[in-house]
């Protein structure tokens, strides 16, 4: 049986009930899920449903990531609501392709892990299923492990195994909707140009789940606990001499604006630290910046795509700014200007909450 395979908290469940219901079936999982988006997120939930399927003894293959394709398939329906059209459409493109690669492999039926899934419908996924039975000649098996305490049951599992457990569907659209429902900022979006690794975003998970594997590899235990803090994201920042010369800068990490606007001039320095007369803005040059952090940066372009990681940031931060509260904008420039500046900077500051590994 080909077991479509969406992500580890509804299949590693999913896949054990089957085992047990079907134990004379050889298992196959297929990841096929293009509709997952950003592909930092797609690779996350792969790397958890292999490892996963490994700790079942159940092999898993990886279908293609066509994700423009599954944008045409959904083209219309970007504002349908959970388990609307475009869920539908969007299982009936998964489906097809399930059911080509069960034929592929000489499968004669498929399931998928989706009908375990609170946020889906198991009468589209059924509709979906039958129709490609009617088409292909692969048969659907629809059962419902959520019945009888199954979505308690699947809690506990996600639970002991340490599971990712993802905090949206996966499509840009629904995250979308989601977020702006939530009032919650999107940050699964922000891609920095310096491809820093964020706090609390997707690409430090992978990091740390990765890191998880390496540690089951060498039998060392550990534990995921969550913890709550301060997140950062720095959305736009322009630093313009006189009325329009932008002047390459760096803004320090938590660095934010009140009314994200300041025009003034360098009023004093102290201790290579130069003083604005608006906002409590504070600058530093690129020579005092090498200093403090053990770099030799050469100029500010290359610190802007190249920048310390964010634990060395908040470090060089710290030694300018020894209050841990302050929110006061640190700019960081080639050589100090003598002139009317205008500082341009949005930053949003929000309660987070983040994984985070710990040895035992």
């Amino acid at each position: 049986m080909l077991v479509h395979i969406c992500c580890s908290v509804d299949s590693h469940f999913f896949l054990e009930k089957l085992q047990q219901d079907y134990p004379k079936e050889k298992l196959t999982g297929f990841f096929y899920d293009p509709n997952i988006h950003p592909y930092s997120e797609y690779q996350l939930r792969l790397l958890d449903v292999q490892r996963s399927c490994k700790k079942l003894g159940i092999e898993v293959l990886e279908g293609d990531y066509d994700f423009e394709a599954w944008m045409q398939a959904v083209r219309g329906l970007e504002k349908e609501p959970e388990k609307g059209a475009r869920c539908e459409v969007c299982f009936d493109k998964r489906f097809e392709v399930s059911a080509k690669k069960a034929l592929e492999l000489g499968e004669n039926k498929i399931t998928t892990t989706l009908l375990v899934s609170p946020l889906k419908s198991q009468e589209q996924l059924k509709r979906s299923g039958d129709a490609f039975y009617g088409k292909y000649g692969v048969e659907f098996i629809a059962v419902d492990y959520r019945a009888n305490g199954g979505t308690q049951d699947q809690s506990r599992v996600t639970k002991e195994e340490q599971l990712y457990r993802q905090d949206y569907c996966g499509c840009i659209y629904g995250l979308t909707m989601q977020r702006e429902q939530q009032e919650r900022l999107m940050d699964e979006m922000f891609s920095p140009i310096s491809n820093k690794t964020l706090p609390a975003s997707i690409e430090e998970r992978l990091e740390m789940y990765k890191y998880r594997i390496e540690l089951e590899d060498k039998g060392i235990e550990y534990k995921i606990i969550k913890e709550k803090f301060l997140n950062y994201r720095q959305l736009n920042f322009k630093l313009i001499k006189g009325k329009k010369e932008v002047i390459p800068a760096y803004a320090l990490l938590y660095s934010a604006l009140e009314r994200k606007t300041a025009q003034g001039r360098i009023e004093f320095e102290d201790k290579n630290i130069y003083y604005f007369n608006r906002q409590e803005i504070k600058f530093i040059d690129l020579k005092h910046f090498n200093s403090l952090c053990n770099y030799n940066y050469k100029n500010i372009k290359e610190l802007i795509f190249n920048p310390p990681s964010f634990e060395e940031e908040l470090n060089i931060r710290a030694s300018i700014e020894p209050n841990n509260y302050s929110l006061s904008p640190i700019i960081v420039l080639q050589t100090i200007i003598d002139a009317k500046l205008t500082v341009t900077l949005d930053a949003k500051i929000y309660e987070d909450t983040r994984e985070k590994l710990i040895k035992l």
